[in-house]
């Protein structure tokens, strides 16, 4: 638990002196839950059980949200297509979830964005019943999708929609073409950068007691007879054969939040002979980042394409165009685009435009894996976004499926057969507990001129670090305070400060220079030069603060670089197997050999999370 003496600020300040006290727990305790994985489910399990006074640890094989939850959509939405396949309870369960991210739990983070679903125009005066229909079929649809939010979810957070005619609709998006649309539905959705929330969930959790590590890879289970005791662990940050490398860290149940490896966990019981009741399939999400002056429109919009549908949501001062929904079976851990799914997106996008997007607009690109509940749908996009809980063993419980939006939900499932089975406790808090930033954001918010007036600093700037730290802005803005050079832009991305890469690594858990110009920061895709101009000046910044000598310094500069050159290489190959070589051709900053499976003498690890 937390010492009350102690604000949640200060508590759950993810520093390397926190780290190195967090593994020492890790050696020493035994915890109530164990959770592996990192991810949004995984943080969300862990902020679950310590909200309800439980003694809870974490291990992450590599960074807070470095799989799936860092590569989506950016959306906080109840899923509008989930809608004509009548799905819905997962569609207000959504719902429900995004009216609380927006209004209670993290407004600072979640906030609306406008979409618009364009209605298809026909030809002749037998369009006309046709255009009818059509704008009949999607209000419906889209005033139930409101209905679902606001008369049902308890808390909408989101406008009303609204209906658009033809003008109405080139209006606000002047670069849809004029013969591609006869008017238009706009309705509201949440926008969240999805990496971020997960760092803030997992910095909550530790305000609360938590134990939380990243950089240490569940290797194996702990077993006693037919029960799981616990899990061996390796720290990937520990010097190469350093004895310390491997422990144990004891638990009564182990929670394996894994997404898409999922399947890995449930092999780790092939000796005993059980099968974990769920399967896990992964379907790769392609998202295209174009400058927002190649595409003039004031929402997003919402397209239907042959297999699932297409958003293009504005995000800053870009786009996001994605995404697709292909079979993946090949690395999981980097998953590559091809030039295949380049090229499909770029057609579907193209579609309604009025200028064609042609590769050259491409600023960043990035793939994603979806961890779908595998059932007996031909195609990825069919498969059931719902979540399932298992116990394949005593004391290792999964959690699997599901969508980010829900990721509470899950959370409070698992974790309520957890006390089931720790002989009982209190129930889920987290639908009424704030995350850390969220506590006086609207009063920041509203005052953010006279912020910044006392602090000196721009109002935009003001503005952009409330809207990716809430009141934990003021901490950013005491380290300024304290040394004015960190009010400086960082090179190669002037619309972020240096604070934000030294408040990084002293309070965000950030260890390599990937973990913060990937997902502390949004650079890797934001800038055509894609971090690389980025990279010395991070790295001067976080060494400051990790301790990095010149030459370690230098290795992480090089290792980004060769990791960037290596997506570039792969999203020129024409299909998933040639991209995913091109990509493996740069090991993981953690672990290296490790990371390919074997150990540096060559002897294979076991299955890994």
């Amino acid at each position: 638990m937390r010492d009350p003496n102690v604000s949640r600020a200060v508590a759950g300040q993810l520093s390397p002196t926190r780290r190195a006290a967090d593994l020492r727990r890790l050696r020493a305790e035994h915890f109530d839950v164990l959770v592996i994985g990192g991810g949004v489910t995984g943080a969300g399990a862990a902020l679950d059980a310590a909200s309800r006074g439980l003694k809870v640890a974490l291990v992450e094989a590599r960074d807070y949200a470095a799989g799936t939850s860092s590569r989506s959509s950016k959306l906080i939405h109840g899923g509008l297509r989930y809608l004509e396949q009548l799905e819905f309870g997962l569609v207000h369960e959504a719902l429900t979830e995004r009216g609380l991210l927006a209004t209670r739990l993290a407004p600072h983070l979640v906030r609306p964005v406008p979409i618009l679903v364009p209605l298809p125009a026909g030809e002749g005066v037998r369009a006309v019943p046709g255009r009818f229909w059509r704008r009949s079929y999607y209000g419906a649809g889209v005033a139930m999708y409101d209905a679902f939010a606001g008369l049902l979810g308890g808390g909408r957070g989101m406008p009303l929609h609204r209906h658009l005619t033809r003008e109405g609709t080139r209006r606000i998006f002047p670069s849809l073409r004029s013969d591609a649309v006869s008017g238009a539905i706009r309705y509201h959705d949440g926008q969240v950068d999805d990496a971020r929330l997960v760092v803030t969930l997992a910095r909550t959790a530790a305000s609360l007691g938590a134990t939380v590590v990243t950089s240490a890879r569940a290797v194996g289970l702990l077993r006693q007879a037919r029960e799981v005791t616990g899990v061996r662990v390796r720290d990937l940050e520990a010097p190469e054969g350093s004895p310390d490398a491997e422990f144990e860290v004891r638990a009564r149940t182990v929670i394996a939040a894994t997404g898409v490896w999922s399947d890995d966990m449930s092999r780790m019981l092939d000796d005993v002979g059980l099968r974990p009741g769920l399967r896990v399939r992964a379907s790769k999400g392609v998202h295209l980042v174009v400058p927002r002056s190649a595409i003039t429109g004031e929402t997003g919009l919402i397209l239907r394409t042959a297999t699932s549908v297409l958003f293009v949501i504005p995000w800053g001062g870009h786009w996001i165009i994605g995404t697709t929904d292909t079979d993946w079976q090949l690395d999981r851990a980097h998953p590559a685009a091809s030039a295949r799914d380049i090229e499909y997106l770029l057609a579907q996008v193209n579609a309604v435009l009025d200028r064609p997007l042609t590769t050259a607009d491409i600023e960043g690109v990035y793939a994603g894996l979806r961890p779908l509940l595998s059932g007996e749908a031909d195609s990825t996009s069919k498969l059931s976004r719902e979540h399932a809980v298992v116990e394949p063993m005593l004391g290792l419980l999964l959690v699997a499926g599901g969508k980010y939006t829900t990721y509470r939900v899950m959370a409070a499932d698992v974790v309520d057969r957890a006390v089931r089975r720790l002989g009982g406790g209190r129930p889920s808090r987290t639908a009424d507990l704030p995350l850390l930033g969220a506590d006086g954001y609207a009063a920041l918010w509203r005052d953010r001129a006279d912020l910044a007036r006392r602090h000196g600093m721009p109002v935009g700037v003001v503005e952009h670090l409330l809207e990716r730290y809430g009141n934990l802005t003021l901490e950013l803005l005491a380290l300024i305070a304290a040394d004015p050079l960190q009010a400086a832009p960082l090179a190669g991305a002037p619309e972020y400060l240096a604070a934000e890469v030294t408040y990084a690594a002293r309070a965000e858990g950030a260890l390599h220079l990937d973990d913060v110009l990937t997902r502390r920061m949004r650079i890797s895709f934001e800038t055509a030069h894609r971090g690389t101009e980025s990279a010395g000046h991070a790295a001067e910044l976080m060494g400051a603060v990790l301790g990095w000598d010149a030459a370690t310094r230098a290795r992480e500069v090089e290792h980004y670089r060769a990791r960037v050159e290596a997506e570039r290489q792969s999203q020129q190959m024409p299909d998933d197997i040639a991209a995913d070589a091109a990509r493996l051709g740069v090991p993981d900053v953690r672990g290296l050999a490790a990371d390919r499976g074997v150990e540096p003498g060559g002897t294979p690890l076991p299955s890994t999370t």
